[in-house]
């Protein structure tokens, strides 16, 4: 099997051309083919010679991932379906990425693996077992991909990136990073890690490895208790990495960055609802500079959690407030197209087959 140029970094992608027998600046024209131009195929590059281009496509492969499905909501969401290569024969090949624009920005939220391992009891995906890290690669093409769609519907640019899709992105660790600097670097997108945020259900180790590599990025963390009993209930990772392994982590963090975090917190009626709750949210956002995000819940197949009641979300929103909290209450946008938080992986056929076969 041919090696995925894509694979290569800077300095590797050089010293194999030159291996070849071409001038190291060819490295960098190839480059922008590769990553700022989106050439699916060596012959697209019509300023490199034919001798050159044979001994590319005799040494490397160069597959981009496949936009197989599109799904719009009445809101102005795009739900994408991607097809990428499965590592055993017979596994999901789909994953899922989602343009959403508002009137203030236009947003990718993408994924970064097939499947998650991570089981949250409210989440459509948990329910699907791992399949594979996706490659920086198969993220930068959601990216790419969806950003030609907001041009294309909204003559807009993309504003923000969120991996905020299928799978955990700090179980991914490697390919993440390697997919924000291709995003953000040149050749590539040119996005400042400003805009882009990585979402994480809280793994406590790589959250101080962040620190230690000094990203410049955005984190959030899902974190929809702020007690450990409530927490491990609906995220089994709470077993592992609790509140105060987590609070650790996240004081680390910010010591090192100087980055404010982001607290995502999925409201639930009758279970992390009430004034209780709130303070106890309260309590834990003192760790750190933070603003918190209260998400809509979007229900999913198996009907176990439902919709906080509006006034309590107001009550609860209302409470952090008066603790000079920074708060927004998100609104789902997508929920026609399963395109909402939580939902993904759970409209398109694939994604159903597979979560009939988890489910029996």
């Amino acid at each position: 099997m041919l090696k995925d140029i894509r694979s290569l970094n800077s300095a590797e992608l050089r010293d194999a051309i030159v291996a070849m027998g071409e001038k190291p600046f060819r490295a960098k024209q190839l480059e922008e083919w590769i990553w700022s131009k989106s050439a699916s195929s060596f012959d697209e590059m019509t300023n490199l010679g034919n001798d050159f281009r044979q001994k590319l496509a005799e040494n490397f492969s160069l597959k981009r991932i496949e936009l197989s499905e599109k799904q719009f909501s009445r809101d102005g969401t795009v739900k994408c379906a991607f097809k990428v290569d499965t590592v055993r024969p017979g596994d999901l090949n789909i994953v899922e990425g989602v343009l959403i624009p508002t009137k203030s920005r236009t947003t990718a939220c993408i994924s970064s693996q097939v499947g998650c391992s991570l089981a949250c009891s409210f989440c459509a995906t948990g329910k699907l077992k791992l399949m594979k890290n996706l490659t920086a690669a198969e993220m930068y093409d959601q990216v790419e991909m969806i950003a030609s769609i907001a041009q294309e519907r909204e003559k807009s640019n993309l504003s923000n990136i969120v991996y905020m899709g299928m799978g955990e992105p700090l179980l991914n660790y490697k390919n993440v990073i390697e997919s924000v600097e291709r995003i953000c670097g040149t050749p590539g997108l040119g996005m400042s890690p400003r805009r882009i945020t990585i979402s994480t259900a809280g793994i406590a180790k790589a959250i101080k490895r962040l620190g230690d590599d000094e990203v410049r990025f955005n984190l959030a963390l899902s974190l929809h208790a702020a007690n450990d009993k409530k927490r491990s209930e609906i995220m089994a990772i709470n077993d592992s990495n609790n509140i105060e392994a987590l609070a650790e982590a996240l004081i680390y963090f910010h010591e090192k960055t100087g980055s404010r975090v982001t607290f995502e917190y999925i409201i639930f009626r009758d279970f992390n609802d009430s004034i209780e709750d709130a303070q106890e949210l309260a309590v834990f956002c003192k760790h750190v500079p933070c603003k918190i995000n209260i998400i809509e819940y979007n229900p999913i197949d198996d009907g176990r959690f439902q919709q906080a009641d509006a006034a309590k979300v107001e009550d609860f929103k209302n409470h952090l407030e008066s603790k000079n909290l920074i708060v927004n209450v998100r609104r789902s946008r997508g929920k026609d197209i399963d395109a909402a938080c939580g939902q993904l992986a759970n409209k398109n056929e694939q994604g159903k087959d597979s979560l009939k076969k988890t489910a029996s």
